[in-house]
């Protein structure tokens, strides 16, 4: 045998040892099971593809539709379960929280019925959770502010009731807040402004009252945020100038609700501002020059308010609707 030859054999081997152990492990049972369960739960509508002993595959089978897998050690683990827009109709699976290493979770667009089981919090390297487009009721657990690696939580259009809890601001990474088409009430939490990655704050369409400046009363509060959705609720009083701290802001959606006082000028200083929904409140007074030579301003909204006369809007309004695919990743 040449050099090269027994170079090239010597290197095919050094591959086979590093890759054997991954071919061959094994599904940690604890997954196994929570699958297993999971798919007991779920009926045979859901889980018609999922065939085999193994989610993550065994060769001769391939992994569940939804479920992905990586290898830790000498086990395989489930980092990824997806299983959204086929109709599961039931109670959230419980089981799933047993999926320890799952760093997203996606069960939208279902018909998931009953509670977010406390449990949630077990789901330490979560990252992305969306659960939106269901029917979960009740409140929303504060253990979902165990979840420090959050960065995407979508509760939206479900049947949640009672107060946002304080305890998401206890989430570092959380860049993508949607709670929108509940039935929340109280106040916004003004605690989640110490949250410094949030960009995206979705809370319209729900009961929730207060005011922007309760909102906004913390020192430096939400500096990344660019989203700001308030529209369809029962927010009172005026936008205190102190709005324009937040420098980042591109949209805001206070469409809606019982707001009232002028517009403040300062808030046309807002240097990315394109989206200022303000129609439907009890607004008076004109509206500042600043606002019509803002270079970024693309729409701003007026209808239903008590403006004086001469007061025009800014562009055509449509309404902004986002999806998952825009924040997604």
């Amino acid at each position: 045998m040449g050099f090269r030859s027994f170079f090239s054999a010597f290197c095919l081997l050094l591959i086979l040892a590093f890759f054997s152990p991954l071919l061959h492990a094994k599904t940690l049972k604890r997954d196994v099971k929570a699958l297993n369960e999971i798919k007991a739960s779920l009926g045979w509508r859901v889980v018609y593809a999922w065939v085999g002993d193994d989610p993550c595959g065994d060769g001769d089978l391939p992994p569940w539709s939804g479920v992905t897998c990586s290898t830790q050690g000498d086990y395989r683990v489930v980092t990824e379960l997806e299983v959204y827009a086929v109709s599961i109709v039931g109670p959230f699976p419980t089981a799933v929280t047993n999926l320890l290493d799952l760093s997203r979770l996606d069960l939208h667009n279902n018909k998931l019925t009953g509670p977010i089981p406390p449990q949630i919090g077990r789901l330490k390297r979560l990252k992305i959770l969306n659960l939106r487009w269901n029917k979960l009721q009740d409140v929303i657990p504060p253990e979902i502010g165990e979840l420090r690696s959050l960065t995407h939580l979508y509760l939206s259009f479900n049947n949640f009731k009672g107060e946002i809890p304080k305890e998401l601001a206890n989430l570092p990474e959380l860049r993508y807040l949607y709670l929108h088409e509940n039935r929340l009430t109280g106040r916004i939490p003004p605690e989640l402004g110490t949250l410094q990655k949030l960009q995206h704050l979705d809370v319209g369409n729900n009961h929730l009252v207060g005011t922007i400046r309760e909102l906004i009363r913390i020192e430096g509060c939400f500096p990344a945020l660019r989203n700001l959705y308030l529209n369809n609720n029962y927010f009172t009083g005026g936008i205190p100038s102190q709005l324009s701290n937040l420098t980042n802001l591109e949209i805001f959606y206070l469409s809606h609700n019982k707001m009232s006082g002028i517009i403040p000028s300062e808030i046309a200083h807002i240097p990315k501002l394109t989206y200022l929904y303000l129609d439907h409140n009890q607004f008076t007074g004109r509206i500042p020059d600043s606002f019509y030579k803002h270079p970024f301003l693309k729409e701003m909204y007026i209808e239903g308010n008590s403006f004086r006369s001469g007061v025009n809007p800014i562009g055509v309004h449509k309404v902004l609707e986002l999806t998952d695919t825009d924040f997604l990743v």
